[in-house]
């Protein structure tokens, strides 16, 4: 199955990124883009979102002043098309994995691709660790503990659900029950063609 494998990579992620806690710290992959290429790209994509998760925090500061707010915004805006073009990677993964695959004539197509689904399971591992966090806090209230608690066992629920929704999706999709179709997001706003403000500026 796929899940464990993902769930295993990310929770490696989140606990690497911890131990400088630091979103300015180099980014390294253990996995070989050559050798194990959906590692490299499971990876990638949940540092991704663990940056993104701490620039979050930051920009909410509200003594933050207004020129480190644009350059965390920004930083923001390059780590969201940094997201999307790695989610969109890993689908081509699986496209080029099951490209064998003859779906059945009454294979159905899914809401959501694999890709999209990976990428909420990695934004619930973080979701995890940090309620996890709050859990555990010796500064907090009872009250504090209590609430965060009963939102962790939510959220290890979540996680045991959508893993094995995964898992199904990309069975179903092996065996021809269901298809993929992936459109790519096509954002417009990075673009300098179709943003009309970028587009003023050139």
């Amino acid at each position: 199955m796929f899940s464990p494998q993902a769930n295993d990579i990310f929770q490696e992620v989140i606990k690497t990124y911890h131990i400088k806690d630091d979103v300015a710290q180099e980014f390294s992959n253990p996995y070989d883009q050559k050798t194990d290429l959906l590692s490299h790209l499971l990876y990638r994509k949940c540092w991704i979102d663990t940056v993104q998760w701490h620039y979050e925090d930051l920009i909410r500061d509200p003594e933050i002043n207004a020129d480190d707010a644009l350059v965390l915004k920004r930083k923001i805006d390059a780590s969201n098309q940094d997201r999307t073009d790695t989610v969109e990677f890993i689908d081509s993964y699986f496209l080029e994995k099951y490209k064998e695959v003859k779906p059945k004539a009454d294979a159905k197509i899914n809401t959501e691709s694999p890709a999209w689904g990976i990428d909420r399971l990695s934004i619930l591992a973080l979701k995890i660790y940090h309620m996890q966090e709050e859990a555990e806090r010796k500064d907090a209230s009872k009250a504090h503990i209590a609430s965060c608690q009963a939102k962790l066992d939510v959220l290890l629920e979540q996680r045991e659900d959508l893993s094995t929704a995964i898992d199904q999706l990309l069975e179903d999709i092996e065996k021809g029950e269901k298809y993929m179709k992936v459109y790519k997001q096509m954002k417009m706003y990075n673009d300098d063609e179709m943003n009309p403000v970028l587009r003023s500026k050139k």
